[in-house]
């Protein structure tokens, strides 16, 4: 099985990667094209299942932005599942809040 974007999910990649968050926008605008010292970022990257925000292959680093939902009970619960799956394939997760991102990026 194909772990690394997954063709069934490809219509959701494209239409998160279409519709981003302030957070995420602001983000991708600092990482993509390497200038992060150099290193290429893909954003809503598929591994697995899961769909990241941003994945930089070389690094097997998952960089996730997360909004207020995140705080809920059940939604912690999922990220937990959803990180403890990432770093059983060896990538490291890095999460951080939306106002985290927008005001401090």
């Amino acid at each position: 099985m194909r772990n690394f974007n997954r063709t069934d999910q490809k219509a959701r990649r494209r239409e998160l990667r279409n519709r981003p968050t302030d957070a995420e926008h602001l983000l991708w605008y600092q990482l993509r094209g390497g200038q992060l010292d150099g290193r290429k970022f893909r954003r809503q990257h598929g591994i697995g299942p899961y769909i990241v925000d941003f994945y930089c292959p070389e690094e097997k680093l998952a960089v996730e932005l997360d909004g207020d939902i995140h705080n809920e009970p059940e939604v912690k619960e999922h990220d937990e599942i959803r990180d403890h799956y990432l770093t059983s394939h060896g990538v490291h997760v890095l999460r951080f809040g939306n106002e985290q991102a927008l005001g401090d990026p």
